[in-house]
């Protein structure tokens, strides 16, 4: 169906089971679908595979999926800020796919295009390629999961490692903007990992603060087409949005 608008964020994700594996766009606390993680949540999904830069924080995104015991597995390029990640990770009972953050980006995308792998330089010469590093921890302090060996193939000269593609059984991405086709749009900086998610989902849900009828948005200005998106929620203007940590300096007086 072309329009591909659904009413609530619980029709939106119902069939986000156990077990399912879910690409999440944002970086920290920008641009993440904030409902979309609220309603998954609320419907009792557990042992989900995630894919997404990193896990939120202790209390707000991710962090409330992984707070709760939902999370099985957390890929990912970035694990701070999240105190509970780590004392997940380190008691084993948190499997944690440790990727370069551009690799994890290409994975995302290439997942979405149709490409089953590709060569990178990135990792090269460390455990990203040589293997050994810790996925679990068996609460003791060891090892019980360790990432193995990759693929390192020369071209021109240079090493390259291969890296798999990532698809998902779900993606769920936040857009500024949407019609009922799902075309999107994002916002500056809110753009970052969420086009690439979106891509590397079978089934990608979007929720948007404004929806569009078709037509409305510059063809030019989409950043990503419809033929990637199945299901639109609008959330409003008005849904909360946090920052990590904020920093304020004291103004002088030749300031003022």
């Amino acid at each position: 169906m072309m329009d591909k608008t659904v009413q609530t964020a619980a029709e939106a994700v119902a069939d986000i089971t156990d077990g399912s594996s879910v690409a999440v766009g944002g970086f920290g606390l920008c641009g993440i679908p904030s409902v979309l993680i609220q309603a998954v949540l609320d419907g009792g999904a557990s042992d989900l595979e995630v894919v997404s830069n990193n896990c939120g924080v202790d209390d707000w995104g991710l962090g409330l999926l992984l707070g709760a015991g939902r999370i099985r597995k957390m890929v990912s390029s970035y694990v701070g800020e999240n105190k509970e990640f780590e004392r997940q990770f380190l008691s084993g009972e948190l499997e944690l796919e440790l990727t370069p953050q551009g690799t994890l980006a290409e994975k995302l995308r290439a997942g979405g295009s149709g490409i089953a792998a590709f060569y990178t330089q990135s990792g090269v010469g460390t455990q990203v390629a040589e293997g050994g590093l810790p996925r679990r921890y068996d609460g003791t302090g060891g090892v019980a999961v360790a990432s193995p060996a990759k693929p390192v193939q020369a071209f021109g000269g240079r090493d390259y490692v291969l890296e798999e593609a990532i698809s998902t059984d779900f993606a769920l991405v936040h857009a500024a903007r949407g019609d009922r086709h799902g075309n999107l749009v994002f916002d500056l900086s809110a753009r970052n990992f969420s086009p690439l998610a979106a891509m590397a989902g079978r089934i990608t849900v979007a929720q948007v603060e404004e929806l569009v009828e078709p037509g409305e948005l510059d063809p030019d200005a989409v950043h990503l087409p419809g033929v990637y998106v199945h299901r639109v929620l609008e959330v409003g203007h008005g849904i909360t949005k946090r920052i990590e940590k904020r920093t304020v300096r004291t103004t002088t007086e030749s300031e003022r």
